[in-house]
């Protein structure tokens, strides 16, 4: 009697953690494709989606979640945020968050940035830095791993490196009595720089960041300049003990005196690089790197900076679309990147980066791309998150009309699921 009870409990278990939802979309959107799928549905069985069909396949008594008035899409991917910061158009604002706010104090902030980013509809983010928090990214993946808070799928790269004095705070901001907070782990040395990619890795970072070059300058020919951080032998460690770990290396870089380095000594990602020369386009080709533009971000903070002295910011962003539309033509890969936190998680949406996409050079559904199948390429994650396709997670969006006539309505998500588990509706 006590197996046959046993065998009925496991029966039942069973089919509860194996229950089939389906989806109805009014419009599919997968993420791969060139076109739209039109009337379809997902058929999901857990976490993973099982299958796409069509709605005359459905089975008569499935449990259908309605979006047949919507345009539904794969969660969206956000290859450059920083969930542990609210803002830094000044050094005041940047300041103010590493002395006035505890590490506690910004984790809490960050849980909120971190269900924004989920009611965004971006069910994945790669988080490049803490400013100053230390791990506190790494717990709230942890967090968000184990059901303790909402918020998407993170890969996090801790700290970030850069040379000793390089980095906000500055020293000579502050009495020289005074030991500051650093926004990142300052290094001097081939050796330093190995002892802190392990150091990071050790701590659970998934990607390792560094700053590759500093004070940016307009040139009398009109192209842009600025100081590198690292030698040589410093940055090839950095990325020789990145690479060896089997992790990959983000770098922040603005102008080819930063990004030529970074890419050859094996940089994945370039973030920002808002100065690209042919050489540095032809490189990213060349080495199959991706270039995350942060556009958002650029148009945030360009103009405040330029009123307080740094013009380089505005020139480098005014510059930027001719030279965004060139690297559409070479082939670069331009993953979708928008740098959320160094703007006011509660005010501009993600989303918004889209429409610069558009604006310069990109169908709708080339900039779509970026935040779901380019994306996952670029986190090494193809086939499990950004895109509606068998076998994948299911993380699911829908919009109430058609981001490929207008891509502003992505800044509206009204349908968000994550991992099989409806967040959002």
């Amino acid at each position: 009697m006590k197996n046959i009870l046993f065998l009925l409990l496991t029966i039942i278990c069973f089919e509860a953690v194996s229950q089939t939802t389906i989806i109805k979309c009014g419009q599919l959107i997968d993420g791969k494709s060139e076109q739209p799928l039109g009337k379809k549905a997902i058929v999901i069985e857990g976490n993973l989606i099982k299958d796409i069909i069509d709605w005359d396949k459905i089975p008569s008594k499935a449990t259908i979640i309605d979006l047949s008035s919507k345009t539904v899409l794969p969660g969206l991917i956000d290859c450059h945020t920083h969930v542990l910061i609210q803002g830094d158009i000044t050094s005041e604002e940047y300041d103010a968050q590493l002395l006035k706010e505890s590490i506690p104090y910004r984790t809490i902030r960050g849980t909120v940035a971190c269900k924004i980013a989920l009611m965004n509809g971006f069910t994945t983010i790669r988080d490049v830095e803490t400013e100053g928090a230390m791990y506190a990214d790494v717990d709230l993946k942890k967090a968000i791993n184990n059901g303790v808070i909402p918020g998407p799928r993170m890969y996090v790269s801790t700290r970030a490196i850069n040379t000793t004095g390089h980095y906000p705070i500055g020293n000579s901001e502050y009495s020289w009595e005074l030991h500051m907070p650093k926004g990142i782990q300052e290094i001097t040395g081939a050796d330093e720089a190995r002892r802190a990619v392990r150091e990071q890795i050790s701590y659970g970072a998934d990607w390792i960041k560094i700053y590759a070059d500093r004070s940016y300058f307009k040139k009398a020919d009109g192209s842009f300049g600025s100081i590198p951080n690292f030698t040589q032998e410093e940055i090839e460690a950095v990325a020789d003990e990145t690479i060896k770990s089997k992790r990959m290396l983000a770098a922040h870089a603005m102008t080819p005196d930063g990004i030529i380095y970074a890419l050859k000594a094996g940089a994945r990602t370039i973030e920002h690089g808002s100065a690209p020369n042919d050489e540095c386009l032809d490189l990213f080709v060349s080495k199959g790197a991706y270039w995350v533009p942060t556009l958002t971000v650029m148009d945030y903070v360009a103009e405040g900076r330029a009123k307080l002295g740094a013009v380089s910011y505005l020139q480098m962003y005014q510059g930027v679309q001719p030279l965004f539309k060139k690297a559409l033509q070479k082939g670069v890969k331009i993953a979708f990147g928008t740098d959320a936190g160094g703007f006011d998680w509660q005010k501009i949406p993600q989303a918004r980066e889209f429409s610069f996409y558009v604006k310069y050079g990109m169908t709708p559904m080339q900039a779509i791309k970026t935040a779901t199948t380019v994306a996952a390429e670029l986190l090494n994650k193809s086939g499990q998150i950004g895109e509606i396709s068998k076998g994948a997670f299911a993380d699911v969006i829908a919009v109430d009309s058609d981001p490929l006539q207008k891509i502003e309505v992505l800044e509206n998500v009204t349908f968000v699921m994550k991992d099989g588990m409806v967040v959002k509706r």
